[in-house]
């Protein structure tokens, strides 16, 4: 019988693959997995060595047929990664000891969960996982790297990964589930009085200050309208951090050009003169709240943007979820719920390695308890909450 043969490549780019070899494995439903989104992310130089995210992905090949295949970066800092660990990387300083150069497996700059371990169907799962898991850890030899981490992949992929030795930590999002809601003022028939009046002020806040706000999907949205988008963008990054942001004008026109179909775009205007806009991304089934951006602070426009307007969408849409993005306790009282999410990570140390599981063992157990509290203060009545 003749022996199969597995080989591990790595890609420099994703120009070295096909996007429909690519998305044959990653899908194209969750659009942060596409070849589409993440080449874009390269040929915009959004993620490239001089970035710090130097492209490095992985492929698994049985007989030179395509199997098994994941996002891989080779990182110099731990910035747009959405789940932190800085005191990691004093840790190894500390001791002498470099924790950058590290690989990361993650969409850059989005803490949305979705698939990272992308498998051909009717491949074996855990013999893929396996062979990734191989792969990785010689590349990791090879580079001197720390460590590899795995962000929000789901359940099920960290589960592989635990089996082959990984770590998994726990983290925390607050999302929004449609409970087949037939509108907006059905949505919070089920808050309690007090919520339910500070949503409704909220909402008639935006209206008294004479903004109007439009939704626009794909090919609606025109390269006017991503301008004015990126204008946004640029202008809240640069006053909340000191810089532009992690993206470029090239790259949002290009998810224009080319993936218009995933695009959702809430623009808000004051005497038909745009002031924000709210860029979101969906799939079948969910809305991915991800990019804001003003011009002028006008009082209640962020929840009305970002989160008012994303939830009437779904209920129109039938989508199923709408995920915000991260952080953000003040999700809580408008009726998005606490969840768990997941990261998994290799350490190439076994003391460093010892030291990072107890840690978030530990971690989890405040994330879980942090959870159960946080759905307390939802703002249903006791009968109405979501599952």
């Amino acid at each position: 019988m003749a022996v199969e043969e597995v080989e591990a490549r790595f890609l420099s780019s994703l120009s070295q693959i096909s996007a429909a070899e690519w998305n044959r494995l990653a899908g194209t439903d969750y659009p942060f997995a596409r070849h589409e989104f993440l080449l874009a992310l390269e040929q915009s130089g959004c993620t490239d060595a001089e970035s710090g995210w130097q492209p490095c992905h992985a492929t698994l090949y049985r007989d030179n047929a395509l199997v098994a295949l994941m996002p891989l970066y080779l990182k110099s800092h731990s910035y747009g990664e959405y789940v932190f660990d800085w005191s990691w990387a004093d840790a190894w300083q500390r001791h002498g000891l470099s924790y950058y150069p590290k690989l990361l497996t993650a969409i850059p700059f989005t803490p949305a969960t979705g698939p990272r371990l992308c498998i051909a169907e009717g491949e074996d799962a855990v013999a893929c996982s396996r062979g990734l898991f191989a792969a990785v850890k010689q590349l990791a030899g090879q580079q001197a790297v720390s460590s590899w981490h795995v962000l929000f992949p789901s359940q099920e992929e960290a589960l592989l990964l635990g089996q082959q030795g990984a770590s998994t930590r726990l983290g925390s999002q607050f999302h929004w589930f449609n409970q087949d809601y037939s509108d907006f003022d059905d949505f919070l028939a089920g808050f309690n009085s007090r919520k339910r009046k500070s949503v409704k002020r909220e909402r008639r806040r935006v209206a008294e200050q004479g903004i109007r706000l439009e939704t626009l999907e794909g090919d609606a949205i025109s390269a006017w309208h991503w301008d004015r988008f990126y204008k946004f963008y640029q202008m809240t990054y640069a006053k909340r951090s000191g810089h532009g942001g992690y993206l470029n004008r090239s790259f949002f026109q290009q998810l224009g050009e080319q993936m218009a179909e995933h695009c959702v775009l809430v623009m808000a205007y004051r005497d038909e003169t745009p002031v924000a806009g709210s860029l979101c991304f969906r799939s079948s089934d969910t809305l991915y709240g991800r990019y804001w951006g003003c011009d002028q602070e006008i009082d209640c426009l962020h929840f009305e943007a970002c989160y008012y307007q994303g939830i009437e969408y779904c209920i129109k849409q039938g989508l199923r979820r709408f995920d915000p993005g991260a952080q953000g306790e003040h999700k809580i009282q408008r009726g998005f719920t606490p969840i768990v999410t997941v990261s998994s990570h290799w350490i190439a140390d076994q003391q460093f390695a010892a030291a990072i599981e107890d840690f978030t063992q530990r971690e989890g157990e405040q994330i879980e308890a942090y959870i159960e509290e946080a759905a307390s203060y939802l703002p249903f009545r006791e009968q109405s909450a979501p599952d």
